[in-house]
């Protein structure tokens, strides 16, 4: 089961991570504001950002990334996929549940 970590303009975060939920493509996404620092375009940023990680399952991943990429208002969206070894058998059950 995978979690996906994904970085947002935080004016542009609950409105994706509602759909991600609506289109069952994450059964949860949990939204941590933070604050980020970056190079982009040879010039530093220091910007509010949100961390969105969004609980899915492998068959829904590809679907949930196209359909970050397709929503996201940055040219290069941050979408990094951490497999999950030890989740509680019912949470997984949920999440398999929720994006059917």
């Amino acid at each position: 089961m995978p979690t996906v970590y994904i970085t947002t303009p935080s004016t542009a975060s609950d409105e994706l991570a509602r759909t991600l939920v609506e289109e069952r493509l994450a059964a949860c996404v949990n939204r941590v504001p933070c604050e980020s620092v970056y190079r982009w375009n040879g010039e530093v940023h220091d910007d509010e950002e949100t961390i969105l990680l969004a609980k899915t399952t492998a068959d829904r991943y590809d679907d949930l990334v196209a359909r970050v990429v397709e929503l996201h208002p940055y040219d290069v969206p941050c979408i990094e996929r951490f497999d999950e070894s030890h989740v509680l058998g019912e949470y997984a059950d949920w999440v398999e549940n929720e994006v059917r």
